[in-house]
């Protein structure tokens, strides 16, 4: 019997005009291609044109955003630093959602001045109380180091061990808890 592969969504984390997480994106995603452990794709918050959290009864971007994340068995978050936190267009797609993101992994790629570290502390701790298990390893981008006037994304080479060790962590715990949901 072979092993199905999982099936792991990169989720660009802000939709604002100008934003550099398709670029972050795009490079998770070709190098995470080069694996053999997971069907790997980019899934874009800005394409489900999803209303604030209670201000509208428009449910259609809503239920279309739920069934995409409920097809996916992990998660890859592109997280930018926005005042010391997450975008709040991430927040609102994560408060969104409730049950499918229950037992399934995640792994945080962040930028921001300092690595994006604290955007990405804010969104560990609201993916534990969707009941996702975010993984230790994280790749942090520097604004001064890894992007060309600030728009241009020109990763240094380091990150790719972690970029690796992250991948790897979020492909086995996503098979332990894909066994969980059966």
């Amino acid at each position: 019997m072979t092993e199905q592969r999982l099936n792991i969504g990169i989720i660009l984390g802000s939709t604002r005009e100008g934003r550099v997480s398709p670029q972050v994106g795009k490079w998770v995603k070709e190098f995470a291609d080069q694996r053999d452990d997971a069907n790997y794709e980019i899934v874009d918050i800005r394409d489900y044109n999803l209303p604030l959290l209670g201000e509208s009864d428009d449910v259609k971007g809503i239920t279309k955003w739920n069934e995409k994340l409920a097809s996916l068995d992990a998660f890859v978050f592109i997280a930018q630093e926005y005042n010391h936190s997450m975008a709040a267009s991430l927040k609102n797609a994560l408060d969104l959602a409730r049950d499918a993101w229950n037992n399934k992994s995640a792994g945080i790629v962040s930028y921001g001045s300092i690595g994006g570290a604290r955007a990405a502390e804010h969104l560990r701790n609201v993916l534990g109380e969707l009941q996702v298990a975010d993984v230790r390893t994280q790749v942090l981008l520097s604004l001064f180091t890894d992007f060309e006037n600030g728009s241009v994304f020109k990763p240094q080479k380091l990150h790719e061990a972690n970029l690796t060790t992250l991948l790897d962590q979020v492909s086995l715990w996503g098979k332990a808890l894909k066994q969980i949901r059966g």
